[in-house]
């Protein structure tokens, strides 16, 4: 979803979170998430490894910049575009 048109107090599916769309929702799926709010406090370094590992190929850097954007929105950051967390991401993770 569009970080705009979010409403922290409906998040019931995954596309309810910030910049997620059909395909990332199936990738949280097939890593075994039935909830958004199970994604509360975990390290988005660790999903994209596990998501890397599970399709047991590396997934581009921009699904780490979308994972930091649904783990800071769900620990109370107010949603941003994905992009803006790629200076980030890169200084972190090079």
């Amino acid at each position: 979803m569009h970080p705009a048109k979010v409403v922290r107090t409906r998040l019931h599916t995954f596309t309810d979170l910030p910049n997620i769309g059909p395909a990332m929702a199936g990738d949280f799926a097939a890593l075994g998430y039935t909830h958004p709010q199970q994604l509360a406090g975990l390290d988005p370094f660790a999903l994209y490894q596990a998501l890397s590992a599970h399709t047991g190929t590396r997934q581009d850097p921009c699904v780490l910049d979308v994972f930091i954007s649904v783990t800071r929105f769900l620990a109370g950051e107010a949603p941003q575009p994905w992009w803006a967390y790629t200076a980030e991401r890169k200084r972190l993770y090079p």
